[in-house]
């Protein structure tokens, strides 16, 4: 008997409805595993892939690897068999909806690399079933559910819509954040055709308070690039004004805070050594590439990028100008950095500028450690294998160095006792109130 189309919508209505199918979610990460484990916490049966098989073998044995995320949440998910964690892409058989969390990186021409996209659809393709849903989560250009993974789809003989599901839901996770949860955040859902929305929206509402659905994957796809590239480009403003209020001897910092006594029309953000993390240094691009096709310059977009890559190398100059002026050259002094990731208090090292910055230090000769209370062992990633040992902050330790660099301004830093035993500390992130031994950068 030939299953028609209400069927099938149905069909999946009730499979969500009752949790009486998984729920696949592909890629582990600062993302995948947050969503596999509210989904979990609902009552669904998740399957949670990843090729990684340490990630596995953690969740398998009840560990988290993500800091933010309590190793008593997975514990509960394991024990009670509501999340089974597997490098093994055959379960996707067995699931009725399919969500891909994978990393979408730039190449080195700070292009779109979808590489992961496609090599995880590759593998999980042979295993698609009529009635499923394939959500993609991760940042990417508009266009790309409709004109990578919508054909992809169609070859393997589904009509989207009518048997098969497609829709794009941007993840919108702030790692760190105890304000907002995977749950309490709003989530924008765009599907190729109008029934893949409303089955988007059945399989979301289940775990979110708040969803948002508009009119296509394309304007899904846009929403996420423009949240990022409104943060990306503020925060370029403010890296500007910097480096002017410091040359005219103002306190941005100061300035900042009252600009914010403003009750309307005005939204502070803060400069800082660079951009970080998987988000606002690269999604930008996505949509810079993307303007090209239609022979279009952004350069808004483009300046504030240019902007926030630049200034590891003005906090260098301040380090350089610093030691300089106490007789001291870069090469052969002793610098402590404290702060790792891309912003305070948490794990994350993606795209931090900090280790551009400890990088350039190194390449000149410095002699670094570095105090990171959420990293203890530095380690390699795609572009840095940087071998330095972490030291611990004590009166003696501080005042062995000769410079104190604050990258990452963790609140659990002992900020006094840094003050008081310090030569000299660079300040990137307004955290010490200027005297002659703290340096603004």
């Amino acid at each position: 008997m030939k299953i028609n189309n209400n069927d099938l919508i149905n069909t999946f209505i009730k499979n969500i409805k009752n949790r009486e199918k998984s729920i696949a979610i592909v890629g582990l990460g600062y993302v995948g595993l947050p969503l596999a484990l509210t989904f979990a916490e609902n009552k669904f049966s998740v399957i949670g892939i990843d090729i990684d098989q340490k990630k596995i073998s953690k969740l398998n044995s009840k560990e988290s690897y993500l800091r933010h995320i309590n190793s008593v949440r997975i514990s509960k998910v394991i024990e009670s068999q509501k999340l089974i964690p597997t490098s093994d892409f055959s379960f996707i058989e067995s699931c009725i909806a399919i969500i891909l969390c994978v990393p979408t990186p730039l190449n080195k021409n700070r292009e779109p690399d979808l590489g992961y996209i496609k090599t995880t659809f590759n593998s999980l393709k042979k295993f698609l079933k009529k009635g499923q849903l394939l959500s993609l989560e991760s940042t990417t250009y508009p266009g790309t559910t409709e004109e990578v993974l919508m054909p992809e789809i169609e070859s393997l003989g589904f009509e989207i819509g009518k048997d098969f599901f497609l829709v794009f839901s941007p993840e919108r996770e702030d790692p760190g954040n105890k304000n907002y949860t995977t749950s309490s955040i709003p989530k924008v859902i765009g599907g190729i055709t109008p029934e893949c929305k409303d089955m988007g929206v059945e399989l979301y509402s289940k775990i979110i308070k708040k969803l948002v659905p508009v009119s296509s994957t394309r304007a899904a796809e846009l929403t996420k690039l423009l949240e990022n590239i409104h943060r990306a480009v503020n925060i370029g403003l403010v890296n500007e004004l910097k480096i002017l209020a410091d040359k005219m001897d103002i306190d941005l910092y100061e300035v900042i805070d009252a600009a914010s006594t403003k009750p309307f029309g005005f939204t502070p953000y803060y400069p800082g050594p660079g951009l970080g993390g998987h988000c606002i240094p690269i999604d930008p691009f996505y949509l810079t590439w993307k303007a090209r096709e239609y022979d279009m310059n952004t350069k808004f977009i483009e300046l504030a990028g240019e902007i926030n890559t630049s200034m590891p190398n003005y906090v260098l100059e301040k380090i350089f100008n610093a030691l300089n002026e106490r007789s001291k050259s870069i090469k052969g002094s002793k610098i402590l950095v404290l702060g790792l990731s891309y912003k305070k208090n948490i794990d994350d090292i993606r795209e931090s500028p900090s280790l551009v910055i400890i990088d350039n230090l190194l390449k000149k000769g410095a002699f670094v450690k570095y105090n990171d209370p959420y990293i203890l062992k530095l380690p390699k990633v795609r572009k840095f294998n940087l071998k330095i040992e972490s030291a611990e902050i004590t009166e003696d330790i501080l005042n062995s160095f000769d410079c104190v660099l604050l990258l990452t301004d963790h609140d659990i830093f002992p900020y006094e006792i840094i003050r008081k035993n310090s030569k000299l500390i660079i300040d990137t992130r307004g955290r010490f109130t200027s005297s002659s031994k703290i340096v603004r950068a």
